[in-house]
């Protein structure tokens, strides 16, 4: 059996070829997809939003906790 990793295709490949035949060859080519670079700053920017988002989220599950704690301390 032949060990060559250019000879295999894996399965995103077959999905890949469905949409453009033409862009899976020139990817197995080496050749970047155009707007490649793009593409990976806005997946660097959506994964930086999520990790603000999810801070953002945290702070205020905190706020609301000492707010309910404050209120139960007023009304004891």
């Amino acid at each position: 059996m032949d060990q060559n990793p250019q000879r295999w295709i894996r399965a995103h490949e077959v999905g890949e070829y469905g949409f453009c035949a033409r862009a899976w060859w020139l990817r197995r080519q080496g050749h970047r997809p155009a707007g490649a670079a793009a593409r990976e700053a806005g997946w660097r920017f959506h994964r930086a939003y999520g990790r603000r988002r999810r801070w953002a989220d945290r702070l205020l599950r905190m706020a609301l906790g000492l707010a309910l704690a404050a209120l139960a301390a007023l009304g004891a």
